[in-house]
């Protein structure tokens, strides 16, 4: 949600199967709408919208990640460098069922489920 293409191709370039919602003509599907079709397809979100970490915590769900981008340089190159460290760092959690916040020089890892 609100990621670059550019986000997208390098995702691809590097082995994972992601999709962006413009692709599919589904830029205007709810928050809601979006982490249920992520939780059917087990896929992980990745989003500048504070709303996605609520609806998981709320949801119970374990299926579904969010890794959330809280950064002041939002440039593909900086969020590409990002991924890679919480890739590295938070593979087996995401795997899981995790909520990564991404912030500019670190990124913190919540596993599912979420603690009151």
């Amino acid at each position: 949600m609100g990621v670059s293409q550019r986000i997208v191709q390098w995702l691809r370039q590097n082995g994972h199967d992601a999709v962006h919602l413009r692709e599919l003509g589904l830029r205007n599907l709810s928050d809601q709408e979006v982490f249920e079709k992520a939780a059917r397809e087990q896929r992980i979100i990745l989003t500048f919208d504070l709303d996605f970490g609520e609806i998981l915590a709320l949801s119970g769900e374990r299926v579904v990640s969010v890794v959330l981008f809280r950064m002041n340089n939002t440039t593909a190159p900086l969020l590409i460098q990002r991924l890679q460290a919480v890739f590295s760092d938070a593979a087996e959690s995401l795997k899981e069922g995790a909520v990564v916040v991404v912030e500019d020089a670190r990124h913190r890892v919540r596993r599912l489920p979420l603690a009151g």
